[in-house]
Formats: structure tokens, sequence, C-alpha cells
């Protein structure tokens, strides 16, 4: 079969298309077919040796799949030849065939498309945990979500109008902010022209956010952070700016607001039976048309390194779908 390799740390470019074995399903597993392998922005640090999860050489990129179950190894009971499933697999993903523990495995639901399937679990299901488990967002409240057009950013708009929030996107340029309003939010702000703290303070009359949303990080942490609500949450996601901020804790203290970490991997580890009821729900929103899944563009495997760039330089406004 076909699999896109990471064989040395470096650059999209340094990715090879190798030949290598069919997978056999040990006890407990299965073998998916991958019909569709979502990347995220993660997979341009883990296969620089930037990111906090390190597989051994060699491996493949994207974390997350879609695809149908082809054959089953001893003891797996719960799926049939021939479901569609998706899961998060970490790593890996961006070949044609792959041997997954089963209990990894969820059943996609008639009349979602592979697609739209496979780029649910990372981005919505860290924005559904982070929101609902750790921040528990409730109706009317304020939600601010830097990096807004991203993938992460995308979810945590849609999420957000689900649980009943008034979203103002933040993002770095007027298309995006755009892309965002159509896809919900109720109020935008570029922070490519606009001081981001002045313009959350005049846009929330000086009440300040909730719950700020932040998977970039860089300088635009502590000035979202200086204009949240009394008794706000700060979610840190991620760090796509690529800058690691220190936040002054005097103003955690003033503000009486909580700084929440959100480790997805982390958790659905800890909390499988969390995961799967997280990603049943996503599914079935996604299904309902409640949830977009946006796809911004499908490469075939071979073209994954130009895929990967355009991520890396913040051209996607959605998910970015490999076909092996």
């Amino acid at each position: 079969m076909k699999a896109l390799l990471c064989t040395h740390y470096g650059t999209p470019d340094d990715l090879v298309l190798a030949d290598i074995p069919d997978p056999v399903p040990g006890k407990g597993e299965a073998v998916v077919r991958i019909e569709a392998a979502a990347l995220n922005f993660f997979d341009t640090l883990i296969i620089a040796n930037k990111y906090q999860t390190k597989p051994p050489l060699p491996f493949s990129p994207a974390a997350e799949f879609s695809g149908t179950v082809e054959s089953l190894g001893a003891g797996v009971s719960q799926f049939s030849i021939g479901d569609r499933v998706i899961a998060c697999s970490g790593y890996g993903a961006a070949r044609e065939r792959i041997a997954i523990a089963a209990t990894q495995l969820i059943k996609i639901p008639d009349g979602l498309d592979v697609d739209r399937a496979a780029g649910l679990c990372v981005t919505y299901g860290t924005a559904l945990h982070a929101l609902k488990d750790r921040a528990n967002l409730k109706h009317n409240e304020t939600l601010t979500v830097l990096g807004a057009s991203g993938g992460t950013g995308l979810a945590a708009i849609e999420l957000g109008k689900i649980m009943g929030a008034r979203v103002i996107a933040c993002a770095s340029s007027a298309e995006k902010i755009a892309f965002a309003r159509d896809r919900g939010a109720d109020d935008g702000i570029n922070y490519g022209k606009e001081d981001l703290k002045e313009a959350l303070r005049r846009i929330t009359q000086g009440r300040g956010a909730d719950v700020i949303y932040d998977p970039v990080g860089g300088a635009f942490a502590e000035a979202a952070l200086r204009s949240i609500a009394w008794r706000g949450r700060f979610l840190v996601v991620g760090f796509a700016a690529g800058e690691i901020p220190k936040l002054p804790l005097n103003l955690v203290l003033l503000k009486s607001c909580d700084v929440l970490g959100v480790f997805w991997g982390s958790w659905i580890e800890r909390d499988p039976a969390g995961h799967r009821a997280n990603t049943e729900q996503l599914l079935a929103w996604c299904k309902q048309g409640k949830l977009s899944s946006h796809v911004h563009a499908v490469y075939p495997l071979a073209e994954a390194p130009s895929a990967l760039k355009a991520i890396a330089a913040r051209q996607v406004m959605g998910k970015v779908i490999l076909r092996p």
C-alpha cells in the first residue's frame, strides 16, 4: 500500500511517498481502508520534531481519518466488515490502510460524507471539550475566539452558537473575519489592523468576554486576557503563532478569572467514554447540518507537502483533507 512517510525530521518537502506492506489486525484491532485523512496545524510540527508527540521514525502524519472496516482481529465484536468509521489515531493516517484498536473507532451515521466526518475528531473534539467540559460555557455568555478562521477556531464558533453564546471572531484579515461571520460569528475583530484589547472592550461595552478560546498564543494571548470579564475563563488551546506566552498573574488576580489548559489529546486517553460521547454528539450535529466541518481543500496523498505548506502559511480556512 501507499504511505506518506516522515523518515527524518524536517519540512513537508522531506516527506516521501513509499510502498509498505499492508497491515494485519492484531487481537482487538481492525484494519480500516482510509478514505479521507484530515491534516491539522500540529502535523507541521510533528514532522519537524517540535511537538509533544514524538512517534518513532518512520511514521505517517495525519491524526484523524474516516474509512471502511476491511478486516477484524480476534475478539472484535462491536464492528463488522464494511462499517464506516472515524478515529483519532494521533498520527499515522496519511496512508491507504491502518491497523488500530477497535475501541478507538466510532461509527459514522448514514448520510454523512467521509470528508466532513474525517475532520470532526480533533478540531471539533477539542473545541467541544474546551467549551463544555473545561469552561462550562453558558447560554447568553460572550465567547471570543482567536484564530477564528482556522479549523479549531471555526469549530469553536459553530459550537459556541449551538451552546447559545454570543461569538466574537478574531482573525488577521477582513477575508477571514467575513468567513467566520458566514459560519455564525456575531461580531468580528481584525487584529491585523485593530488593537485586540481595545476592540474587545469596545464590542463588549467594557464588560469583557466571559470565555476566551485561544489556539494562537503569542502576543494576542495577553491582549485578550486584559479584556476578559470578571470571573471569565481563558482557554489555553495551542500556540499556532509559534510563541508560548507568559501571562502576568496579576491579571488573573484582578479579574478573578480562570486560566484553563485544554489538553484534548491526553483527555481522550484518560476519559475514553467522555470522548466517545462527545464525538457521537458531534457526528449527530454534523449530520443534522448544525456543524459545517468545512473542507477548505482536498489533496491526493502525493500532494500532501503542498497541503501542509498551505496550513503553515495560514492560508487554510477550515480543514484540509488527504485522499489516500
